[in-house]
């Protein structure tokens, strides 16, 4: 907002808390109002469409997103999520922690996928054996999380139990924790949660949450870059794919176990790509 402001542009914010036919109807309306461009976290469900965002793209109206949509070419700056799961895992393995699930994300988010695509990666650049009942389908909400969590430990034995869960964001993750400690399993003394995003309330939990941290900041300015060049442009751009780095927060929802030295890893996990 504040690189808009200083460019003599106007922000708006619209929210469709999450809801695809809201998202559509904010899209819809910015034909038949005075504004230049947008960026667009989109509301990706498996029952959605894509529709309104062809329709972005015929008018030439200018727009950011902030995840691939497929089937979509458009300007996207995104996290490179698939690294960020390495490093997650990486920490995780030379921690002593070998029996670790991801519950993942939904289905159609690209996020969802290239997180995945991590967690298969760091299994196979490691000695530790990897199977498909380590990736949980679970969503992209706290109670997405909670009941997931809920359904995945019933009847299990506590020697089957993985000793970390990476979440596929923060919401999940606490959702999973809300779950955990109303079935007496403490966090992080029998399992380690990992959540994604870092988003303000991981901070303000009894377990704090262990997370990744998007350089929103920069994901703004650089999309708002964008935008505003292709707004101003009298000629159409060539389409820009912005790729950025985030970080590990390391916090109380994580122990490490036995430390495995990183030669008994193979050199742990091969450098990152």
């Amino acid at each position: 907002m504040e690189y808009a402001g200083s460019k003599g542009y106007i922000v708006s914010i619209a929210s469709s808390e999450g809801n695809h036919e809201s998202e559509e109807k904010i899209i819809r309306s910015f034909s038949g109002k005075d504004i230049k461009g947008a960026i667009i976290a989109p509301v990706l469900e498996g029952t959605s469409e894509i529709e309104h965002l062809f329709k972005l793209r015929m008018i030439n109206f200018p727009f950011v997103l902030m995840e691939n949509v497929n089937g979509i070419q458009a300007n996207v700056v995104s996290i490179n999520n698939i690294k960020a799961m390495r490093e997650l895992m990486r920490y995780l393995m030379d921690n002593g922690h070998s029996k670790i699930v991801h519950f993942a994300g939904p289905k159609h988010a690209s996020h969802a996928y290239e997180r995945i695509d991590g967690f298969r990666r760091a299994y196979s650049e490691s000695h530790f054996a990897f199977n498909s009942d380590m990736i949980v389908p679970t969503g992209a909400h706290l109670e997405d999380g909670y009941k997931k969590c809920l359904e995945y430990f019933h009847d299990r034995s506590v020697h089957d139990f993985p000793t970390a869960i990476v979440c596929y964001n923060d919401l999940a993750a606490l959702g999973v924790m809300a779950a955990l400690s109303e079935m007496n399993i403490m966090v992080p003394d029998q399992i380690s949660v990992i959540g994604n995003d870092d988003i303000p309330f991981s901070r303000h939990v009894p377990v704090q949450l262990t997370t990744v941290h998007a350089p929103m900041f920069e994901l703004g300015r650089k999309a708002t870059e964008i935008l505003i060049r292709n707004i101003e442009s009298p000629a159409p751009l060539p389409i820009e794919n912005i790729v950025l780095d985030a970080e590990l927060v390391i916090r109380q929802s994580t122990k490490a176990l036995q430390p495995v030295h990183a030669e008994k890893l193979h050199g742990s996990l091969q450098a990152l790509s």
